[in-house]
Formats: C-alpha cells, structure tokens, sequence
C-alpha cells in the first residue's frame, strides 16, 4: 500500500523472527510504529517475578528494534483506548496483531476493532503464537477431536500456512513512556550462564538450541525432575521470544526424541483451539456431569498445599519449586494437581487459579486444559478414577530423592528413596537425620487410602 502507515500491537510475541504480524506490516506499509500497551488488568494478575520477565523480554525488544532505527512504543493504560488513539496519531490505516485464544483477550480485541473500524482503520490478525491457527485442524467430519491423539494425527499431516516475509518499512523511534526498570534481574527457571542468560529472542534462540541438542534423550528424561529433561521453552512460548514454528522447524522430527518435543507442541495447540471454541472451558468443566461434583470447603488444606507443607516431599518440591523459581516440573505438575483434586477433593479451579498467578509460564489455555486434564472434567482426560499416588511417584520418577532434597532441604538428612515417607522411618533414624515430624516437616495432612475412597466415591455420585 503506498505512503501509507500501520501500528503492530505486540502482546504475546515479543520478537520481530518468524512474527507474522510485524513481518505483513513490515512488507505491506511505508511506515510502522511498534507499540506495546501494559495493561493494568493483566499487569496486576501476575507475580513480580512474571513481570519482571515480561519487562526484560521488553527492553531486549526495544534493542532490537533500535537496530534497524526504531524503538519499541510503550504506553500504560486500558488497551481499548490507547491503541486507537495511537492509530489515529500516527494516521496509520491498520493495526496489525497476533491473536490469542482467551476469554480475556477476545473481548478486549472485539473492542478494539469496533473502536478502530468507527475510525475508520482496519484491524487485522495473524497467528504467530500456534503452529496452526484455530479451525485449521478438523475432522473429516469438519469439527475440532475432542480426543489428542487423532487431533495430533491430523495436525502433524496439516501443511503450515504461509506466513509474509518482512520487509523494511521505516520503524518509528518515540519510546512513548519506554519500558519500566524490571523490579530484580531476569528470571529464569534455573541458573543460566551465556547467551541463554539473556533476554528476548537472542536468549530464547540459545535456550532453543540447547534444549535441541538433548531432544533426543527426551522420552527417557522428560519425567525426571532432578535433571534438565525437558526443553525448558515454555516461558518463551508464553511471552513469544520464540515461534512453536521455529522451535518445530529446529527441533525437527528426524529421531523419536525430537518427534516427541514436536508433538508437545500439538498439545499446545490443541488446548488453544479448544479454548478459542469454547471459552466457558475457564469456569465449566466440559464435561457437564461433573458440574455436581461435591468439592471440599478445605481452606486449612489448600494453604498446606500452596505453601509446600502437606507432608507429601514430592508434592511439597514441587510447589516450593514453584515458590521458588516460577517454575515447575511438568511430572510433578501432574502429581501436585492431582494431590489438590484428588486427594484433598478441593476444586480444581482453585489450584489453576492459582497456579495462572504465579507461573511465569502461565498460559490460560494451557493452564486450563492441564487442569481439566487432571480432574477428569475435560477433553480425553485422565480417568477420573486414575489417583496419583505421591509416594509412588516419587519413588518412580526421583528415585534416589534428589529432587525432594534439593527443594525439601530439611529432609536433607534423610537417604534415597526413603524420603518420600519419612513417616515409615523410624525416631531413631529421624532423629539421626535431624527431622522430628510435627516439628520440622510436617505429618502428612491426609490419608492417602482414605481420601482416594472419598474422591472416588465424589466422583462416582457426580456421575449418577
């Protein structure tokens, strides 16, 4: 389009490679203003430690942009004003955004684009968050599976959309309000040194060649959480310093391991159309039956549980890894979830509430089908009778305890896979390891046969 200007609204993409939206504007338009609006609502939703993150992957945006002379626009307030406004300052004739799947977001986006078409400015989406966009990936039948697997046939065989290439319109160098200092220092899951230290997409594309250069053991160590095991990229793929595409195109499927960590991002996207066609998902269990179910009113429970003080180490790890890092395995996410909903028969709502807030990867559509995967309410779920057992699993995926000990450190003193019951080890040996039950680590706060009779008997009523 000739002399004409368009504005980029960045939300979940923080990055120029492989960014759909600034590649058609950047092709299509003279002149671009690249502008980031922060959002009271969402702002106030999350840890500092989440926007500290944010902040950092901002900055390293606005370098970037500084390399091919432009800035980053930041501006703070409710998005469904300032980004017509900015539109209409900059007399650009389009506002160019990736999309997103949530609730939330869907009602702010239907405002905007009521707002700019009354201005006369055309609005327009790509979908640079997924591999493939909502509607993309059907039945033959023409409707979205409510099962993974025949989704996951179906999407891996589905041919990419073409994405634009960029082109090298004029980027606009006012920084608005520019970016806020981050509170602390960028955080990451784990200590990192080097590049994959840093910020933006430059660090996200070292973490990516890193978690390439082990995907091939992935299947054998994804679920053990005292090594690095998983690819580590969901925060990324959260704020958008990587593609899915990229990391698909980089991990490649050219051995079982890498086509496992392909396939993890199928489950990315499938949570994401689901939610984009059913957005009650948030609040409804999709399987209505479940709409019954008589959840404990536990508050002494769910503040063990969310502090790491459940008397169960695996669980507690976790959630103190959690506390600690913003992070958490994805096994001992299943465990913890599993503990919640099963065997302290709290609403599943609650611990992803909760869970949205402080994971620096939180992502409603995944946080939501994860959920409702481990309660039994959502698509192909797990059975509602299917209890994990913390012990078990401990044992199983921590054999030698070193995750608890790591997270647990006052069981530090108690040896292999013995810490996972410290219950069953005797006072003398307690003592030896210097834990006094009650006192140092708590007892267990629930009996794990007897909370899984009651879940399943919940279940079991909520059914009839």
């Amino acid at each position: 389009m000739a002399d004409s200007t368009a504005v980029v609204w960045f939300r979940r993409d923080l990055r120029l490679d492989d960014n759909p939206a600034w590649a058609r504007a950047t092709s299509e338009h003279d002149r671009v203003v690249a502008l980031f609006v922060i959002d009271p609502t969402l702002f106030g939703a999350a840890t500092p430690r989440r926007t500290d993150r944010m902040l950092g992957d901002l900055r390293a945006l606005d370098e970037r942009l500084a390399t091919v002379g432009g800035r980053l626009k930041v501006r703070t307030g409710d998005p469904r004003r300032i980004v017509v406004d900015e539109a209409r300052a900059a007399s650009a004739v389009t506002v160019l955004a990736n999309a997103d799947v949530t609730p939330y977001a869907a009602g702010r986006d239907a405002a905007v684009a009521d707002a700019l078409s009354s201005a006369g400015i055309e609005w327009s989406t790509e979908w640079g968050t997924l591999v493939h966009e909502p509607g993309r990936v059907r039945t033959a039948a023409g409707t979205l599976s409510q099962v993974f697997t025949p989704f996951h046939r179906t999407w891996a065989r589905t041919s990419w959309n073409a994405w634009p290439l960029p082109g090298d319109a004029a980027v606009a160098d006012d920084p608005g309000d520019g970016v806020p200092a981050p509170a602390g220092p960028y955080p990451s899951l784990r200590p990192l040194a080097g590049d994959e230290a840093r910020p933006g997409e430059e660090g996200a594309l070292a973490r990516l060649e890193a978690a390439a250069a082990r995907a091939d053991a992935y299947p054998d160590e994804r679920d053990l959480p005292a090594i690095v095991g998983t690819t580590e990229l969901s925060i990324d793929l959260r704020f958008g310093t990587l593609s899915p595409r990229t990391v698909a195109m980089v991990v490649g499927d050219a051995t079982p391991g890498r086509a496992a960590v392909v396939r993890q991002l199928a489950w990315r996207d499938w949570y994401a159309h689901l939610l984009f066609e059913r957005p009650e998902l948030v609040d409804a269990p999709m399987k209505a039956r479940y709409s019954r179910l008589a959840w404990r009113d536990d508050e002494a429970g769910f503040v063990a549980w969310r502090t790491g003080r459940t008397g169960y180490p695996f669980v507690d790890a976790g959630i103190r890894q959690l506390l600690a890092t913003g992070w958490m395995h994805n096994r001992v996410r299943m465990v913890v979830a599993s503990f919640l909903v099963k065997n302290l028969l709290i609403d599943w709502r609650r611990g992803e509430r909760w869970f949205r807030h402080v994971l620096l990867d939180a992502d409603v559509a995944q946080n939501v089908g994860n959920w409702q995967w481990v309660a039994g309410t959502g698509p192909d779920a797990s059975p509602y009778n299917r209890v994990f057992n913390p012990v078990l699993q401990g044992r199983r995926f921590d054999p030698d305890g070193e995750y608890v000990r790591r997270w647990v450190p006052e069981l530090a003193g108690i040896a292999g896979d013995a810490v996972h019951q410290p219950w069953e080890i005797g006072p003398l040996e307690l003592a030896a390891a210097g834990v006094e039950l009650g006192v140092d680590y708590p007892a267990p706060i629930v009996d794990l046969g007897e909370s899984r009779a009651r879940v399943l008997a919940a279940y079991a009523a909520a059914r009839d």
